[in-house]
């Protein structure tokens, strides 16, 4: 059964009409209720991404998580995603680790590159090592996370010798995903290693992901991996409310203004019009947004596509009411995650 859940990155950008801002630790004290209510409605899933800027509250998205694990029982808890290379990989397992304690086995991290590049500098890495640095330490976290005992000869880690990490999480091992925006070569690079893979589907049609999807499936099995560890999630932005017109109308000053801000450091992103906006939440577009019934018939539609075997409902990208943030996934939980189990119970998936 495809599994479901929401994403966040602890979002404080002004909120429409009062031009209101949540400080940090409002926004922050707020993701830990998000989680529990994310886990009250029955979701599988709630993730955390890690940045180091003004406009995200979150640098440190294991200790939110650590405070959801004490509040929640059954929903599952994951970075989204942990910025690896600019982390230390023993810190990483050990942290997750003890989540997994707290959660009794309900930990998970999703390891990334970071599309954002503020810790780099903040934490004293050469952005000349940016794939080097990725590679070395997802293969470290995963030693880490097989093997008690260390024994390692690092190039940009440190060298490990006879050493012990603890504490060990629950589960036998931590699972690892790793998050790309769509890269061919990490595409390969994860395949070959038979780690699940998510993809951040933030615009475009999602149906161009699909021979992407299908090159790791192939590449994973070539390897000798089966397609138990080749699992493959999405997360894309969302946003459900009971009436599907002011939903649409709700979600676009709040998106706007993210996607405005990251165009003036990216050279390939642009300033989004209300045009752009619209076919994004249109049928074809990237964007879920709308009522429980809309948004779960177009959900439907990507996940039997491509295959998926979890998606995450990005929610929301820029700051909203907090109130309305909880009535949003409570119909997510409630209304579209029956909608779309039910769909695919049906059909034996």
């Amino acid at each position: 059964m495809v599994e479901l859940g929401i994403s966040t990155f602890g979002e404080t950008t002004p909120l429409e009409g009062t031009g209101q801002t949540y400080t940090h630790d409002e926004r922050i004290r707020q993701l830990v209720a998000e989680i529990e209510l994310a886990d009250k409605v029955g979701l599988d899933v709630y993730g955390i991404g890690e940045h180091h800027r003004e406009d995200f509250a979150v640098s440190a998205p294991e200790i939110v998580l650590a405070a959801g694990a004490i509040k929640t029982e059954k929903i599952r808890l994951t970075s989204a995603v942990s910025v690896l290379s600019s982390l230390d990989p023993i810190r990483v397992y050990q942290q997750y680790a003890t989540i997994d304690a707290l959660s009794n086995g309900r930990a998970e991290v999703m390891a990334g590159r970071g599309s954002f590049i503020e810790s780099f500098p903040l934490f004293g890495y050469d952005l000349k090592d940016y794939e080097e640095l990725f590679d070395e330490k997802l293969d470290l976290l995963l030693y880490a996370n097989a093997e008690t005992r260390l024994n390692w000869k690092g190039k940009l880690t440190q060298t490990i010798e006879n050493r012990e990490v603890y504490p060990r999480a629950v589960q036998e091992t931590l699972p690892v995903w790793v998050a790309t925006g769509g890269n061919v070569e990490s595409t390969i690079k994860v395949a070959q290693k038979g780690l699940p893979i998510a993809y951040a589907i933030i615009g475009g049609q999602p149906k161009r992901f699909k021979p992407l999807l299908d090159a790791y499936r192939r590449i994973g099995q070539e390897s000798g991996h089966s397609d138990e560890k080749l699992k493959i999630a999405a997360h894309s932005w969302g946003w459900v409310m009971e009436d599907n017109e002011e939903a649409v109308r709700t979600y676009f000053h709040p998106t706007k203004q993210v996607v405005d801000a990251i165009s003036k450091d990216r050279p390939h992103w642009r300033e989004m019009t209300y045009e752009q906006y619209l076919d994004q939440v249109g049928p074809e577009g990237a964007m879920f947004v709308g009522s429980p019934e809309k948004v779960a018939q177009k959900l439907i539609k990507m996940i039997e596509e491509l295959g998926l075997d979890r998606f995450m409902l990005h929610l929301p990208l820029g700051s909203l009411p907090h109130e309305q943030v909880l009535q949003s996934i409570e119909l997510f939980g409630t209304k579209v995650a029956p909608l779309v189990r039910e769909y695919f119970a049906a059909k034996g998936k």
